[in-house]
């Protein structure tokens, strides 16, 4: 397995209208931590937990930018905030990098609930996406819930096909869930970018 950040890859910022994507930050631990709080019921069941025997130590904030930030470093994440104006909404994370023969990753994302449904989502993933691409990762790939409708608006608004269906594939809300899966290569990406599908 090859792992090693390309040139200009990252840090970036990434801009689309009034939504931009920036490397998450220790110093956006407030508002970060006032979105999860306002939208915890309202993601409890998308978000990832530890399953019985895993590593279950509870991590600070800052502890978790520091591992995203050791991650990007070595080429293996990207973790990006999405901004609307100016103020924290929300993150976009590039993980599971890997170079050499599979050019892959995986994209998952997050949105405050008070800023769900305004189209900031598919923008911020088109920006994430058409940078990966940009810099020469081939296929990406998004695992969502069956019963997620808002992610499956997202994967449809920028035309990621369905490429399987996994089985308990994560453990999220307290038991292993089941997936659809999402891919996409870079051939399969229009002319003017995913970013060209949503603007």
């Amino acid at each position: 397995m090859i792992t090693d950040a390309r040139p200009g890859s990252w840090p970036v910022t990434l801009r689309s209208g009034d939504v931009t994507v920036r490397p998450l930050s220790a110093r956006d631990a407030v508002e970060w931590r006032s979105a999860r709080q306002r939208s915890a019921a309202w993601l409890r069941p998308w978000d990832a937990t530890v399953p019985p025997g895993g590593d279950g130590r509870p991590t600070t904030f800052r502890a978790l930018v520091r591992r995203l930030r050791r991650a990007a470093r070595q080429g293996t994440a990207y973790p990006f905030a999405i901004e609307v104006d100016g103020h924290f909404v929300g993150q976009v994370t590039v993980s599971n990098i890997v170079r050499g023969s599979a050019m892959f990753a995986s994209v998952g994302y997050w949105v405050d609930v008070a800023y769900a449904g305004r189209g900031i989502v598919p923008q911020a993933v088109a920006l994430v996406l058409d940078h990966c691409f940009a810099t020469g990762l081939h296929r990406i790939e998004v695992a969502i819930r069956p019963e997620n409708s808002n992610s499956l608006r997202v994967v449809e608004k920028l035309g990621i096909p369905e490429v399987g269906y996994a089985p308990r594939y994560l453990h999220i809300d307290g038991d292993w869930r089941d997936h659809r899966l999402y891919g996409i290569t870079a051939e399969d990406v229009p002319p003017g970018g995913l970013i060209s599908l949503v603007r």
